[in-house]
């Protein structure tokens, strides 16, 4: 009885979709233009600003019904944050190496493979012109992470000196990423299937990014949400 109330809900489902003469999925490829920071919750560590990045990739709706579609997709990230915090760091003088404890100013350049599941809901048609919003969650793979530091510090003399540095981070950098997704824009129509579309999406991070512990009190572990906004410019079939 239930294979057959469930088979009756799935053909009600379909002949419910061709009625309203909605496609059952579309495709298409977006760029995205964002800004994101990190957000840190351990002690000492402070925010020092957002950075630009950007994001391409395949964007897919999945009819539900006339007007409710479950968005999904493949993004490419290309994320960019600042910290700063204390850091300790050894100092190469005439080969001679000294440790010095100062403040580190790092910019993430972090890189993600995004897996986006939202619920989207569209109005009607305004001519041309149909509005949507959305609201999911994604999750993230990290890819690759690089930081550029900029260390400050006094020396014995108590000047003020500076050291500059960049590499891979990867061991300081969870492997997962969670985040939850709002949005809205809108679909212009060139025809009667195809769109180009324009819409904002925040993306707010859930989960922690970072792994370690603090250089100079080993006891203050690493922890930082990432977080962004973007402008999405996209075409959908």
């Amino acid at each position: 009885m239930k294979k057959v109330i469930l088979l009756a809900g799935i053909c009600l489902l379909i002949s419910h979709i061709a009625m309203s003469q909605v496609k059952p999925f579309r495709f298409g490829l977006k760029l995205a233009p964002n800004a994101a920071w990190v957000s840190p919750d351990s002690e000492s560590y402070e925010k020092d600003g957002a950075a630009p990045g950007f994001s391409w990739g395949f964007i897919s709706d999945f009819t539900i019904t006339e007007n409710y579609f479950v968005g999904t997709g493949f993004n490419v990230n290309y994320l960019n944050g600042k910290l700063q915090y204390p850091h300790k760091m050894d100092i190469i003088e005439d080969e001679d190496t000294t440790t010095y404890t100062g403040t580190l100013k790092r910019k993430y350049n972090f890189r993600y493979i995004e897996l986006p599941l939202t619920l989207k809901m569209k109005t009607n048609k305004f001519n041309t012109t149909q509005f949507y919003g959305q609201i999911g969650f994604s999750l993230g793979f990290k890819v690759k992470s690089k930081a550029q530091d900029d260390f400050s510090y006094k020396d014995e003399d108590g000047n003020y000196m500076s050291e500059t540095s960049e590499g891979d981070i990867s061991h300081e950098v969870t492997l997962l990423k969670g985040a939850l997704v709002l949005g809205g824009g809108l679909e212009y129509y060139i025809d009667e299937s195809t769109s180009i579309l324009v819409g904002i999406t925040f993306s707010n991070g859930l989960s922690n990014v970072l792994k370690g512990t603090n250089t100079v009190d080993p006891s203050i572990e690493q922890k930082a949400s990432l977080s962004y906004i973007e402008l999405s410019l996209g075409v959908i079939f």
